[in-house]
């Protein structure tokens, strides 16, 4: 690209912020040098997302009961679902999109081939709670082939069996078991692209101030392994309720320790050849941000630079949604293109961003 294409290319994509529906500008949002921030695609109340074989962005829509289909590289959008009972977790496996409402799971056949004309939904064979207190679920399939499904816990601090978990089965629903315990409510998963292990974020409970406890990125090494809810958070912290007599040993420390509060969501390891060197094989993490503090924090997409199981460093990657204390948009889930760029989903500005980077800057 020549240096008068660029400095085209930066002109029209400034216009385009300027005069965006949003209630901002995406020139407000900080990205390292060589990074540009576009609008994708409108999408109402943008939760989960998940990229079908043939390139369609799949987009849930937890507040308005639908799921929609974004193709021809953003250009249009789809309406494929709606009446859904808060519809958060969605996945594309064979071909099919499984969704996740808060008491059932749905699949439906070949979607990609049927994006006019949706075929009729499948109900897969598995009782799920219907306490809508943490009910919404997020669903995503490993590399083992296995469904997993997040059963967040029906409170804010309790000990309730049958949730705080990760289950996981078959694609049909059948040999369903729990995969991991302790988990207060994860509304992210990813497998490493090396190792193949589940990796997920959690979110801390709240009314314990404005700094504890918080929220964690937790590798799940094997199946069975308790992630410390209700008793211990944050690895060392036991809960003043339910800590009484626990060891926090006992349980599986979190691998980075996140901002209290921040809400963390959907996360992905970057595997593109898009970004710098320096990026590829790190942990991308959205931050929906803070409703229970007395001072707003998250609200931006960060990155944790991992060394095997161990984490070096976690920095903001994106950040400019909150400005001062003023929310201009909300982080939820990450999805990266086949061109190497990221997709961030935003329920808040209701749009999907593309974050790209211009390898001549290098």
């Amino acid at each position: 690209m020549n240096v008068v294409n660029k400095m085209l290319r930066r002109i029209i994509l400034l216009a385009i912020t300027v005069f965006s529906s949003h209630s901002f500008a995406l020139e407000e949002i900080e990205l390292p040098p060589g990074f540009t921030i576009e609008e994708y695609a409108s999408v109402p109340n943008a939760r989960s997302l998940a990229l079908g074989e043939n390139g369609t962005v799949f987009v849930s829509n937890r507040r308005g009961g639908s799921v929609y289909a974004v193709v021809d590289n953003g250009r249009r959008t789809i309406r494929l679902l709606r009446r859904l009972n808060t519809p958060n977790g969605i996945a594309i496996h064979d071909g099919d999109l499984y969704v996740a409402e808060i008491d059932r799971v749905t699949r439906y056949r070949d979607i990609e081939s049927h994006l006019e004309d949706v075929p009729a939904a499948e109900v897969l064979d598995i009782d799920l709670p219907s306490e809508r207190h943490h009910g919404w679920r997020y669903i995503a399939f490993g590399p083992d082939n296995k469904l997993y499904i997040s059963i967040g816990a029906p409170c804010n601090i309790c000990d309730e069996a049958g949730f705080a978990r990760i289950d996981r089965m078959n694609p049909d629903g059948s040999e369903r078991e729990t995969y991991s315990f302790g988990i207060r409510n994860s509304v992210g998963m990813t497998w490493h692209p090396d190792t193949g292990e589940l990796w997920f974020t959690d979110n801390g409970r709240d009314m314990l101030g404005d700094d504890l406890p918080a929220d964690e990125l937790n590798h799940a090494s094997e199946a069975g392994q308790h992630f410390g809810y209700p008793y211990c958070h944050q690895g060392d912290f036991p809960d003043p309720k339910f800590g009484s007599g626990k060891r926090c040993s006992d349980f599986r420390a979190p691998v980075q320790k996140l901002g209290a509060h921040v809400a963390s969501l959907g996360l992905e390891f970057y595997s593109g050849d898009m970004f710098p060197e320096k990026y590829r094989g790190q942990l991308f993490i959205a931050e929906h941000g803070s409703w229970n503090r007395s001072k707003k924090v998250g609200y931006r997409v960060s990155v944790v630079a991992l060394d095997g199981e161990k984490a070096l460093a976690y920095r903001p990657f994106a950040s400019g949604w909150l400005q001062g204390q003023s929310v201009r948009g909300r982080p939820v889930d990450i999805l990266t293109l086949r061109d190497g760029s990221m997709l961030i989903s935003d329920d808040r500005a209701d749009v999907l961003y593309r974050i790209s980077y211009e390898q001549e800057y290098e």
